[in-house]
């Protein structure tokens, strides 16, 4: 663990949802929230997420050099494990009793946590669904998706197809230019419209369900799109017998010790809200 970490926020006072955007998330499996953490707030955690991306970053070749995935973003998990300040992000009460009061659970755990940077020049996120990856016996998993600097319209942030977390899978393929094809196709062809929220600024988060079609334009400018995002499943869920090498993956790394069959509770997925407790 880092140095004690001084902070004056922890993150923990109550985001009020309106029924609206509870109804519209479950609608429409995604939803954007205005100031889910301050710009003060952000400017404590945003220079140590930052720097822990830096130091862990794995790519080593130009990002012209790179495939369609590579060249996405920066990508770096469970970065809570890292430091007392990105704990202190990850697990925070106030995200998770969104992410609970979004699905209409009683409580979340973290499945992990992921910085997504997308470097200059850095390349688009195709369409796919989040959960093709994870072992999990549940519909109920959420992603928040917050930026950590101010993001243009130039830049862009996440489209969504609205209604298609209803459809569970639609096909296996991860991350690719394949699933960006196939995917494209299938929502055009059953015509689910598209939603795009435009410039986002700091504290701002979306939330979106892990079967939600999604997709990221690239990242034109010489500005690095920082984003952190927080995937958190429900409290009680248990583990699917993995059907892909990816999921076998996913088991081992953000499940360790844990089997089909167990409650997804391993030592790596505290609970970070109930409202039993």
């Amino acid at each position: 663990m880092s140095k004690t970490f001084e902070s004056s926020s922890e993150l923990n006072s109550d985001y009020s949802l309106t029924e609206q955007q509870i109804s519209s998330y479950q609608e429409n499996g995604h939803v954007y929230l205005k100031n889910v953490a301050s710009k003060e707030e952000i400017a404590e955690y945003e220079p140590i997420i930052t720097d822990w991306v830096l130091k862990l970053n794995y790519h080593d070749k130009p990002v012209s050099e790179r495939d369609t995935y590579g060249k996405a973003f920066i990508q770096i998990g469970n970065l809570w494990e890292k430091s007392e300040a990105c704990r202190r992000f990850t697990l925070a009460r106030r995200f998770g009793k969104i992410a609970a009061e979004l699905m209409g659970v009683d409580g979340v755990r973290i499945y992990h946590d992921q910085a997504l940077f997308k470097e200059p020049g850095g390349g688009h996120t195709p369409w796919h669904q989040d959960q093709i990856y994870w072992p999990l016996d549940t519909s109920n998993t959420i992603t928040m998706w917050m930026p950590l600097v101010p993001i243009p319209q130039e830049v862009g942030t996440m489209t969504f197809a609205n209604g298609t977390h209803k459809l569970g899978y639609v096909n296996k393929q991860e991350i690719s230019d394949e699933s960006h094809k196939t995917l494209a196709q299938y929502i055009e062809a059953k015509q689910f419209p598209t939603v795009n929220y435009g410039a986002m600024s700091v504290g701002d988060a979306t939330f979106h369900a892990g079967w939600t079609m999604h997709c990221a334009p690239g990242n034109p400018t010489d500005n690095m799109r920082k984003v952190m995002t927080i995937i958190y499943v429900a409290d009680g869920t248990r583990i699917a017998e993995p059907d892909s090498k990816a999921r076998e993956s996913d088991l081992r790394s953000w499940l360790p010790g844990c089997k089909p069959g167990d409650l997804a509770a391993s030592p790596l997925n505290p609970l970070v809200y109930s409202n039993k407790i």
